[in-house]
């Protein structure tokens, strides 16, 4: 689950881990009012959408006066923010941060990230901050200075030194950047994150460092364990069709291409994508039913899939262990009659009751065209979309 920068920022406090002073705002003179609240300007005006790229894309300006907090806050709040991380559509922008300005004397990038291959937290950090870590790890990735921790031994010493003079920090910030790392773990840890990243980390004139910048990623596996942080969600930022089938319990993903799908299992839905790409079409999402599957919750997977308009054409594939094939066609009628099915669907069932299943199927009345096996699917919706 993304959240806002504000809000991660909210969470660093609870860990005193350094942020500016600022205020969240949701209209022009809320955003005003929150500039003449600070000690004085400059003032940064930053526009709150989960996504990376704000200041190429216009989202965050600096204002010297009353006056330019007010044009800024203006520009920025309801605009369609668009950055690389948006995609063409763009990003439209409900609220916006309003932070104390900052004496600046050296930028870096700080960020934990869960490193699945030794099963530890990366630490990585460079004194390139302020720009894209990608194109960074791409043009000079000896900059890049990683650290491993085990998350059940926490940050060490000598995590800390190796950071440290790879950096090659002065003296005067290392005890302060030491403190802020291991607080930064400890919420990394105990908050159940993804990804925490700060960039940039900045160095000020006396001596301080402070984060400038705050995104967090909080792994939605964890959020039983945290009930407060479900209140840091915010469904207009997401894709409405995911936010519709999160309320019904289906791992959904939107993606670009035409050929809606249905599928019960992480793998084989991965394993289906393939196969229509390497048919010569393009998925429109990722769908995973799960194996215990109702015929509801199949119902209601096939009713988003047709709600997206770039859904040409539906395979559904299904593997009947725990979720019995006749169940799941009961499900697809029951649907495709209560939507009217305006695409082809092409179905492709093996396993548990799967004779049923067809028979259901080919009793229904509905035009749906059938498959022998996985293969046999794919040139189906294929041909079905080109």
């Amino acid at each position: 689950m993304k959240i806002h920068e504000y809000q991660a920022k909210e969470l660093f406090r609870q860990y005193s881990i350094p942020v500016p002073e600022g205020t969240v705002a949701l209209s022009v003179d809320e955003a005003v009012e929150a500039a003449c609240g600070l000690n004085g300007y400059p003032v940064v005006v930053k526009a709150q959408i989960h996504a990376g790229g704000r200041g190429k894309g216009g989202g965050v300006k600096l204002a010297g006066s009353e006056t330019e907090a007010r044009q800024h806050a203006d520009a920025i709040l309801g605009m369609t923010l668009i950055t690389p991380q948006t995609g063409a559509e763009g990003q439209l922008v409900q609220r916006l941060l309003v932070e104390a300005g900052q004496n600046i004397k050296e930028e870096l990038y700080l960020s934990l990230l869960v490193d699945r291959e030794t099963a530890s937290v990366i630490i990585m950090c460079c004194r390139e901050g302020g720009m894209d870590i990608e194109e960074l790890a791409e043009m000079n990735p000896e900059k890049i200075i990683t650290v491993n921790v085990s998350p059940s031994l926490g940050v060490q010493g000598y995590h800390l030194r190796e950071l440290i003079f790879g950096l090659g920090l002065p003296k005067e910030v290392r005890k302060e950047f030491s403190e802020l790392v291991s607080k930064l773990f400890t919420l990394f840890v105990e908050c159940d994150c993804s990804l925490v990243e700060i960039n940039p980390l900045i160095l000020t004139a006396d001596d301080r460092v402070i984060a400038l910048d705050a995104k967090v990623d909080l792994d939605s596996n964890g959020l039983f364990r945290h009930p407060t942080l479900l209140n840091y969600r915010d469904t207009a930022e997401e894709d409405p069709l995911e936010v519709e089938a999160s309320v019904h319990n289906l791992n959904y993903i939107n993606l670009d291409g035409n050929v809606g799908n249905i599928v019960n299992g992480a793998g084989l839905a991965m394993a289906t994508m393939d196969i229509i790409k390497q048919a010569g079409a393009e998925p429109a999402n990722f769908m995973d039913v799960g194996g215990g599957a109702t015929a509801e919750m199949v119902e209601n997977g096939l009713r988003i899939i047709l709600r997206d308009q770039k859904v040409k054409a539906v395979l559904i594939n299904i593997f009947g262990g725990i979720l019995r094939c006749d169940v799941f066609a009961e499900g697809v009628v029951k649907a495709a009659t209560a939507i009217g099915l305006n695409v082809p669907v092409v179905v492709r069932m093996e396993g548990t009751n799967v004779e049923e299943g067809k028979r259901i199927l080919n009793e229904s009345g509905l035009n749906l065209i059938t498959a022998v096996d996985l293969q046999d699917a794919a040139a189906k919706i294929a041909e079905a979309v080109n």
